[in-house]
This record gives C-alpha cells, structure tokens and sequence, in this order.
C-alpha cells in the first residue's frame, strides 16, 4: 500500500462559517449572529457536517489513507465556553465514529491560533495536535498533557532567514518538544515567495535529527 496523507479541508464549524458568510471572514458576523439568535439552525447545520465528515474520513481510511488531519481554522474566533457548544462536540463526534471502524488510524487536529483553547482541543479525542508558530513548544507540550502527540511549529517566516537561522530554529523546536511523540512541521503552511532550497535545508536538517 502507498503512504497517503489525507488533508481535509475543515471541520464542521468551520464549513459552516465559510457556508453561512459565503467565505473568508474578518469578523464572522454572521456565524456568529446565527449561533446566538438561532442556536438549533446552526446545530442542525453542524450536525450534517459532521455527520458528512465522519463518513469521508472512514471512507478515505477504507481507500488506504493512513493519518488524517482536521483543520477547524475558524474555531478559535469562538470563546471558549461557545467552542465547547459549537464546536467540541462535533469534533468529538467525528472522532468516536471514526475510531469504532478504524481504531488504528491517526487523527491529528488543527486549530489556528489555538493558544486559549489548548486544554479543550485535548477533550476531542484526536491523537495528535497540531500548534501553530503562536503558542511555545515547550508550553504547549506542558498544557497539552503527556498523552498526546505534537505537531508543528516552525514559524513559516522562518523560511526566508538564512539557513544557519532556519536550523537553530528546528533545533529549539525539536529541543523544546522533548523525546517522542513529537512530529516536526512547520506551524502552518508555506509562504508563496518561500526560496525553495530553504524549504530542501529545512528537509534535510529534519531528517539529519537524531535524539
């Protein structure tokens, strides 16, 4: 079986704020307006999401995917206590579907700008957390328990230094992450105009790493 890699392309909240305010966003007003003047639509919407979702992932397992990571990058413009209405609950949701057919199979979550919500995105269920460049390795690791397993979180900028700069940061990264269950990644994806050979440096320096 070739190694696959599945990226979906957002998790329930998230596809229904691109859905409810037709894209983008700067302040999602209107996602939020239907969240608090009418709760139950929104949950009827977030529920056939997540309902969808759950059933492209095991699809997706079924056709030899091997790890699966959610992004939920619009969760993180909720409080807390409205991401634990409208967003933790379909996560974990899809988690549990998912684990009953295919227990073995990785599922790493990512939530941009994550920092206030670390603790909770712990109670999803996911194997994995992917931190973006905004939260310290070594703080996230501490906040996130020993249970789960890290991503990330190379700032992407850190690309365009030089690559005595670019190793120093994976090597803090890798450092602060401690031994095991640790993947190394970047904390978000790459920056158009990113000089391609740092990008091979920032490869070569990661697979020369050995604990």
């Amino acid at each position: 079986m070739n190694q696959q890699f599945l990226v979906l392309s957002g998790a329930p909240f998230t596809l229904a704020s691109y859905v409810v305010e037709g894209g983008s966003s700067k302040h999602f007003s209107k996602i939020k307006r239907l969240a608090f003047s009418q709760p139950k639509v929104l949950h009827a919407l977030l529920q056939k999401f997540t309902n969808s979702m759950a059933r492209y992932i095991q699809y997706q397992a079924d056709s030899g995917a091997q790890a699966v990571q959610i992004f939920d990058s619009w969760a993180t413009e909720l409080s807390p206590v409205d991401f634990e209405e409208f967003s933790l609950p379909y996560l974990k949701q899809i988690v549990e579907t998912v684990k009953k057919s295919h227990p073995e199979l990785p599922l790493i979550l990512y939530a941009s700008g994550s920092g206030g919500l670390l603790e909770r995105l712990t109670l999803t269920g996911v194997d994995v957390v992917s931190l973006d460049w905004t939260v310290d390795m070594a703080e996230g690791r501490r906040r996130l328990g020993p249970n789960v397993a890290v991503q990330g979180n190379v700032d992407p900028g850190v690309l365009f230094g030089s690559k005595e700069f670019i190793t120093s940061r994976i090597n803090d990264t890798v450092r602060k992450a401690g031994r095991g269950k640790h993947i190394l990644n970047l904390g978000h994806g790459i920056v158009v105009g990113t000089p391609e050979e740092n990008v091979a440096h920032f490869f070569e320096v990661a697979k020369g790493i050995r604990y």
